[in-house]
């Protein structure tokens, strides 16, 4: 199986793994909440409502962004990712707002909870699910680096703290204190939101055309300088797209070589950087060592 088939292969199962998961504690809260009245599960419900909305988007930008590269997109679709990601983060922003508006309301309005127990199990179920989807999410991410996941995989992180959160809630409900689900539910909106603008940031730079990190970009030159006959590299540039890397750069040869022998130095430097990173498409510019001292600082 090609490297491609198998990150298509993980990246589909975890978008449908992630929109199960969220489709189960939707049917699960929902009577949870319904039985004991609790805004902790109510918040929980409602992130869990907007998870399936956000699972949904992603498990379909991730099958468009999939698509090879046609004639309108010679670069792939691969973006589509990041604006799922994008879109992910408005999703769960507005959960928080929402979550957080309950708490006050509830803060200053208490209700006694009507019964615990229906939120205490269903939130041990949500405890279980969540950590076996994240455990598989980030092996998805560690091989394929992908965006879309880690958005995904960030929401579901804060999932966890919310449902430790909301079953340290109903406890401390059924011990005597009653506003400690109302609190709880405040603490969770306000995890999410910040959740939400980490996942924005990323997105943002990915959609932006971010540079690779400095480390990344200095180690892809001094690959391209280590091929016999080439005399130097400069102008480096790289941009991300999906599980694509981007990279262009110029190489420094001497100007007596023939066409056809600085095009064979040209693909071996190319070979050499994708060599160590198999994610990167590099696209190299053959530059006479003479013109290059010659131009202006």
């Amino acid at each position: 199986m090609s490297r491609n088939t198998e990150h298509a292969r993980l990246l589909r199962l975890a978008t449908r793994a992630s929109l199960a998961v969220a489709l189960v504690l939707i049917v699960a809260k929902g009577v949870a909440w319904w039985l004991s009245g609790s805004l902790a599960l109510l918040a929980g419900l409602t992130d869990s409502l907007l998870d399936g909305a956000a699972s949904l988007l992603n498990l379909l930008a991730v099958h468009y962004a999939l698509r090879p590269a046609d004639e309108d997109h010679r670069y792939g679709h691969g973006k589509a990712q990041a604006l799922s990601g994008m879109a992910q983060a408005l999703f769960i922003s507005v959960s928080g707002v929402l979550i957080g508006m309950q708490a006050i309301e509830r803060i200053q309005n208490p209700e006694p909870l009507m019964s615990q127990w229906p939120g205490i199990i269903v939130t041990l179920l949500a405890l279980a699910l969540t950590v076996a989807l994240l455990s598989f999410q980030s092996r998805v991410i560690k091989v394929t680096g992908s965006s879309a996941i880690k958005a995904d995989s960030l929401h579901y992180r804060s999932d966890l703290l919310l449902n430790l959160s909301i079953l340290l809630a109903l406890a401390l409900s059924a011990l005597g204190w009653p506003q400690a689900d109302a609190w709880f539910g405040l603490g969770i909106a306000g995890y999410i939101v910040w959740s939400a603008l980490q996942i924005a940031r990323e997105t943002f730079s990915v959609l932006m055309d971010q540079e690779l990190p400095p480390d990344v970009s200095a180690h892809m030159l001094e690959l391209a300088c280590t091929v016999p006959g080439v005399l130097g590299a400069h102008d480096l540039r790289t941009r991300v797209s999906g599980q694509v890397w981007f990279v262009q750069v110029h190489l420094e040869l001497p100007g007596s070589l023939t066409l056809s022998v600085a095009h064979e130095l040209c693909d071996l430097a190319a070979a050499t950087i994708t060599a160590q990173y198999p994610q990167a498409e590099v696209l190299v510019h053959a530059d006479p060592q003479e013109v290059v001292k010659q131009a202006p600082a």
